[in-house]
Formats: C-alpha cells, structure tokens, sequence
C-alpha cells in the first residue's frame, strides 16, 4: 500500500537500514514562535546580519557567536543528537530519537534590518522513526524518516511563523534514504529496501514516474549542483539526474564507493568521498571525486592525506574543500581539478572507527570556513581566499557536530 498526503505522490519501495539515534528532548524549555514581526519589537538590531554557529557535544547543543565564539545558548539533549541548518538562515533541524525538532538560534533579517535575540528551542516538532538526512533545496527543508520512509517536505522561511504547513509523502517500506524536491516539483528519491540499495526513482508534482536507474548499488547520499542538477552516490559512480533524465557515471575502479558529497549552485562540480576498499572496517582514502554534470564527467584527485566524511564542503565561489587528516584545509578548484592552496588549521588527527565520535570537522559560511578542533576543544575561522586563520575560540566542551546560520 503506498500512503500520501497532498500532493498526491506514489512511491515505490526505499529502503536500506537506517542509522540508529539514541538521544532524546531538550531538557531546555521550549520557545513558542511568534510572528516575525511581533519578535522584531522586542529583539536588539544591527547593522549587519549576525551569523551564529551551532555545535553539538556529549550531553547537549551550544550555540555560538560567530564572530566571537561566545556562548548565546546551551541546550542540554541527551543521546547523540545531529545538527542541520534548516535553510533560512535562521532556524537549525535537529535530529533527536523522537524526531526533528527545530532550534531557533536568535539571529535573522527582515525588511533589510537585522535583529538578534537569545536563542531558543522552539516548540515546532517533526515526529521521526529514525530521523535522517535533512536537504535544503531552493527554498525548502526536506525531512527524510529512516524508520518509515516518510518525507516531509516544508517552505524553510515558514519556520518563522511556528509549525509550518507541509507536504508528506509515504514509501511502501521504511528505509534510509535521501529525498530532494526541485523547484518545478519533481522529486528525486533512492529506491531500494532493505535487502538492496540499487538506485533512485524520480517522480513528477503530480506523482507520475519519470524515470528510474537502478544499476547503483549502496545507493546514499546527493548534492545539487548549479542548474538543479543532482548527484546520488553509489558503490560503483554516480547517478546524475537533470534535465529529466538520469545518467550513470561509472566509478575508474571495480569498487569505488561515492557516500557523501557537497554541491554549490555556484559550480556544475560536485564534490565527493572515494573509497575503494570494500571490506575495509574504515578505509582512510586519499582520494577525493569530482563529478561534472555539464560534461559527465568523473575525475579523482590525489591528496596525498586521508580526510573524514565531515572533511567537506564549498566555498563561496564553488571551490571545493576538504578538511585533511595533516591538519590542513586544501581547496581544490572544481573544474582544473587543481589543489590552489592547503592552509594549516588544526594538528594532524586520525579518524576515528566510530561516526558518531568527535573529529575535526569543517562548516563553511559564506567567505568562512569554521572549523573545530576537539583534542583542544577549540574553534577556528578561517578566512577562504586569504588563506589564514582569522580567529580561535576555546571551548568548555568538546565539539562534535557542526552548523551554522548566517543571520
């Protein structure tokens, strides 16, 4: 039986097996949200926008200054919790063990003015069995459900006003997968269950099949590229979807395992992992993927030091970024394939064999990229283009997951 709700969507079958959450509430008291214009009156102004950061640590969620790294909030949550900017510069999703809830990091513009006040955790809610990937896509916050394969799809500047009106749509099965919803309202869905993952399915806005591709086993993960392009991983390439059609980009090696990847609108370049050892208990590669969606092509570039699956990004102009395990943070130019500079952050570090536990980590916002450093509990700023450090904040926590809005 296939479950919907408007707009009608027919989904087939998704599903691999989700990623166990075990955290639970905020012990901190829910903030009610107001109307944009009501907080407006009774929140500080400035004459720029406020960016603020947001990490995670054992035991709860503080969120930062951005320019200071002072401390504006500290939420205590129990269990592992992630952190996702929800898309409107403002609010950040966070994905606890009942389900996403929404924090409200004080910052925002409206009208041209710029307002700040303390942040605070809303009591705006998206109950989730395994909550899992959040995308934000021209516009819009998608929710993705690993427990019973639901997507909940939402307007992200809606978050200003409370609870938002949203779409739903119900797999046949639950599943771990990744959903995205472009601007003329197709959606563009994995597709598997949980014995296989083989590829992704593409529906219309009124819910009529596009196409399909399942030749892309261990199907995770997107990135949207400029002109709406998407990119699923697959343990053997990619699958690229645009224009209403889908192409497979074969990967140079019998196994070559692209699982996370980062896409700017300002590039036709996707950034992603490449791993090709397939019984490995956790490969350390040292090779980074780039996949054109103009041209479809796929190229490795050797970097000559490991890096994590939170070791990527782009830059405000689409460079790519990855966060090595020599300390360094290497931008690579997306279309020369060309590594322009490496510029030393933090000590070398090895990855841990565990994903939830800490390891540096790089969240870039506009021409900055922050990054944390757990074995000192510091946070550094890091100006792009200029290639240097431009400030360091010292933690009273150990920094885990990163995010932040830009006010």
């Amino acid at each position: 039986m296939h479950h919907r709700t408007t707009p009608a969507r027919l989904l087939t079958a998704l599903a691999v097996t989700g990623l166990m959450l075990t955290g639970c509430g905020a012990n901190a008291t829910p903030a009610g949200s107001g109307t944009a214009g009501a907080e407006a009156a009774n929140a500080s102004t400035a004459t720029e926008a406020m960016a603020r950061i947001v990490t995670t640590y054992d035991g709860g969620i503080k969120v930062l200054d951005a320019a200071s790294f002072e401390v504006l909030g500290d939420f205590p949550m129990e269990g592992f919790n992630r952190v996702n900017a929800a898309g409107d510069g403002r609010h950040v999703v966070i994905a606890t063990a009942e389900g996403f809830k929404v924090l409200d990091t004080g910052a925002w513009t409206e009208g041209g003015k710029h307002y700040a006040q303390d942040p605070a955790m809303t009591d705006i809610s998206f109950p989730a069995s395994k909550p899992g990937h959040v995308v934000r896509h021209h516009g819009k916050t998608i929710l993705f459900s690993d427990g019973t394969g639901e997507v909940t799809v939402f307007e992200s500047d809606d978050l200003a006003d409370g609870q938002p009106k949203t779409e739903t749509h119900k797999a046949a099965e639950a599943h771990h997968g990744v959903a995205v919803e472009l601007a003329n309202g197709e959606l563009v869905l994995t597709l598997g269950n949980d014995k296989e993952r083989p590829g992704i399915i593409v529906f219309d806005k009124d819910g009529k099949e596009i196409t399909r591709n399942e030749d892309c086993p261990g199907v995770h993960g997107e990135a949207a590229a400029a002109d709406e392009a998407v990119v699923i991983g697959c343990q053997t390439g990619v699958l690229i979807y645009s224009n209403g059609g889908i192409t497979k980009l074969e990967s140079p090696t019998e196994y070559g395992r692209i699982g996370n990847q980062a896409g700017s609108e300002e590039s036709a370049v996707t950034l992603g992992d490449y791993k090709q050892e397939k019984d490995a208990e956790l490969e350390r590669p040292e090779q980074i993927s780039l996949i054109n969606t103009k041209t479809k092509q796929l190229t490795l570039v050797d970097l000559g030091t490991s890096y994590s699956f939170r070791s990527l990004a782009r830059g405000p102009h689409g460079e790519a970024l990855v966060l090595g395990t020599d300390g360094a943070l290497h931008v690579i130019d997306p279309d020369t394939a060309a590594v322009t500079k490496s510029i030393p952050v933090v000590a070398p570090w090895e990855e841990p064999l565990e994903w939830q536990e800490a390891r540096p980590t790089i969240f870039v916002n506009n021409h900055t990229a922050y990054v944390t450093d757990p074995s000192t509990k510091t946070i550094h700023a890091l100006d792009i283009e200029a290639g240097k450090i431009i400030s360091t904040g010292t933690l009273d926590i150990t920094p885990n997951e990163l995010t932040g809005v830009s006010g």
